[in-house]
């Protein structure tokens, strides 16, 4: 089998386990918020999915494990919205990375890129929840705790990456 077909077997295939990883995370502790939200520690491998898989795949994988877990939770309202939240929050996350592993260390960007991706989500969730109770003040009820599971989220990424997965061994692509 050729190198370029290996490469895209193995990324479709981390892809398709960060997003059962993402949907885990999510379902696996959930803290009901005021506005019928939830948090969650999904965030946590969204920021890692992005970081390790690039925009594209690490995008696919947030959005669907996270849009999986409000369906398979009951808040199927709210998963066309994760969706496109969560994928743009990988987005936002790897981009602020590689702009920001240029000027600070890898620790620092790794904290800039995993804030501006949380920052993305309560913004992304605030401007849903105006759109959906009709009320931009109803809509900042979730802010605070969507802050919270940010802060949880940045925090959780950064500490994992940097104890864990920056250590474990990498292998050659033969």
């Amino acid at each position: 089998m050729h190198n370029k077909s290996k490469d895209k077997i193995r990324v479709l295939t981390l892809a398709a386990l960060f997003t059962a990883m993402t949907t885990v995370a999510t379902l696996l502790i959930q803290i009901p918020t005021p506005t019928k939200g939830y948090v969650n520690l999904g965030d946590s491998i969204v920021n890692i999915a992005a970081w390790l898989l690039g925009p594209v795949y690490g995008a696919a994988a947030a959005g669907i494990g996270s849009a999986l877990a409000d369906i398979i939770s009951g808040y199927v309202v709210y998963a066309p919205a994760t969706l496109v939240i969560k994928a743009g929050m990988a987005v936002a996350s790897f981009y602020v990375l590689r702009a920001a592993n240029r000027s600070k260390g890898t620790l620092l960007a790794r904290i800039a890129a995993a804030s501006a991706a949380e920052v993305v989500m309560v913004v992304g969730y605030a401007l849903f929840e105006a759109v959906l109770y009709h009320s931009f003040s109803a809509a900042m009820l979730g802010v605070p705790a969507n802050a919270v599971q940010g802060a949880l989220g940045a925090a959780v990424s950064v500490a994992v990456y940097e104890l864990v997965i920056k250590r474990v061994p990498r292998f050659d692509k033969k």
